[in-house]
């Protein structure tokens, strides 16, 4: 039975874990909108007496002191990031910059309506804020780091003055797999494509149509990217180069996708034809839907597409950029590349094609890479910087982070992994991810010596789809708790 979250927390356990997350929950904190939650956090520690330090990207530290007697051992830094992905459903009217996620629960799940939840990574936010607080713990020192803009390409991670960080010992709170420990994750780039575009004056006698695709699941262009969902702007591509084989057509407005980290969910392309080739149009692209939606329909069964009329327009792109931006949708690769040779299951590299816009007289596509690989990671960016330079367009690449290699002989996943027996009585998983992580930059940077990630379960990151399993947050917690143990336990 579904119900709204309001003012009902305290139902759920931890307590004050649960308390504040939905404090954050109304804030408003996606990248580069972060102000406020920072500000939530720094009148945290001043109404508490902690210790803080803010550096000039934001990213701001708050110390634990020390238990009694426990003064002499060494720090331990916990670290997540408080901004979030914001995507929501279309038709939705919900304001990122100032309207409140709303919470619901379904089951055993917490989701939110209609948007992005913001459990990544607000849950270990959350957390952090509620160790922080807690008396009853008795713990070595602890810093507690809360970077910033995590989800455009870790900025706050780069640009973080590592004079805050005291500690040698990382628990990054950021993933989505409960009873996991990472110890690795993939490397990765962006790429920023931009096709000039000749345009027109539009003939007469023409129909103008808007064809749409909707209804994907999407989801984290990383942790997700295996599952093999359909991409909205490649399956626009597939349909209208199967138009253009039995109508010619003009395009003159082609946008979808948005976050370069989320695999995009909908797609909207305007075209123009002989009124004569109207119906023929319309049908082949519904066609060749009928054909996408049946290839997809074991993971994407909101697939949904449609082809209606609408408004004449004067200005159209000419023959050769119409086919040169139909083809470069069909060309760009997307999805895995290749899989870990060292670890089964894993991704080793992957590509998503994330959004499309044009504007001025230009089109851009955004896309994504990751590898585990460095060289890789490179190949992928000549792939992308070969096309382009066929196609005539201009190429930009950054964001560009490495990969963080696994330590299989880490003394911190040991402590977690008998947290994990202790806690749930199952056998831990120790392996890497293919989503990017904070913790091979913050390692690099400050001279870190052990780091892991660990997290509750989550779902459908990145996408309005998102939730979190409600009784794994509390086992998430109690493992956290347990790894400190551990971890000050032995020294």
């Amino acid at each position: 039975m579904e119900k709204r979250m309001q003012h009902v927390t305290n139902r759920l356990r931890p307590e004050r874990l649960w308390w504040y997350f939905e404090e954050l929950s109304r804030i408003p904190r996606c990248s580069e909108n972060t102000q406020g939650v920072i500000r939530f956090i720094e009148d945290f520690a001043r109404e508490r007496n902690l210790r803080f330090r803010k550096d000039g990207a934001s990213n701001i530290v708050l110390l634990r002191p020390a238990s009694e007697g426990m003064e002499h051992m060494p720090r331990v830094a916990l670290q997540s990031h408080v901004d979030m992905v914001c995507e929501k459903n279309r038709g939705s009217r919900h304001d990122f910059r100032k309207d409140p996620i709303s919470l619901r629960i379904e089951g055993e799940w917490m989701k939110a309506e209609n948007t992005t939840l913001g459990a990544d990574n607000g849950i270990g936010v959350a957390a952090m804020l509620a160790v922080l607080e807690d008396q009853t713990l008795s713990t070595g020192p602890i810093e507690c780091l809360f970077t910033t803009d995590e989800e455009i390409g870790l900025i706050g991670a780069f640009e973080l003055d590592p004079s805050m960080i005291e500690g040698k010992i990382l628990i990054n709170l950021d993933t989505g797999e409960l009873g996991v420990i990472y110890i690795g994750c993939a490397g990765g780039k962006d790429t920023h494509m931009t096709l000039p575009l000749s345009l027109k004056e539009a003939p007469g006698d023409m129909w103008f149509g808007e064809l749409r695709i909707g209804g994907l699941t999407g989801g984290h262009s990383g942790a997700e990217i295996h599952l093999g969902r359909a991409n909205a702007l490649k399956c626009m591509g597939r349909a209208l180069f199967h138009i253009g084989k039995q109508v010619p057509f003009f395009l003159y407005s082609l946008t979808g996708g948005d976050k370069l980290n989320a695999i995009p969910r909908e797609v909207c392309a305007k075209v123009a034809v002989e009124k004569a080739n109207a119906e023929k149009t319309r049908r082949a692209f519904l066609e060749y839907c009928e054909i996408l939606q049946n290839e997809y329909k074991g993971v994407d069964p909101g697939f949904s597409c449609d082809a209606v009329d609408c408004s004449a327009h004067v200005r159209i792109f000419d023959e050769a950029s119409t086919e040169a931006l139909v083809n470069l949708l069909m060309i760009i690769p997307h999805g895995v590349l290749s899989m870990s040779r060292s670890m089964d299951g894993l991704v080793q590299t992957s590509t998503n094609l994330a959004s499309v816009s044009h504007e001025n007289g230009l089109v851009v596509l955004h896309m994504s890479h990751r590898s585990s690989l460095d060289g890789a990671l490179d190949w992928v960016g000549d792939v992308h910087s070969a096309i382009a330079k066929t196609f005539g367009a201009e190429i930009l690449q950054n964001n560009r982070y490495a990969p963080w290699t696994p330590d299989p002989d880490s003394e911190l996943a040991r402590c977690a992994a008998r947290a994990i027996r202790k806690v749930t009585g199952k056998e831990p998983k120790v392996t890497a991810v293919h989503a990017g992580l904070e913790c091979g930059v913050l390692k690099e940077k400050c001279g870190l010596m052990d780091a892991i990630s660990i997290g509750p379960t989550l779902r459908g990151l990145h996408s309005p789809d998102e939730m979190v399993h409600i009784p794994g947050v509390e086992i998430f917690w109690n493992i956290l708790l347990e790894t400190l143990n551990a971890v000050y336990g032995e020294r």
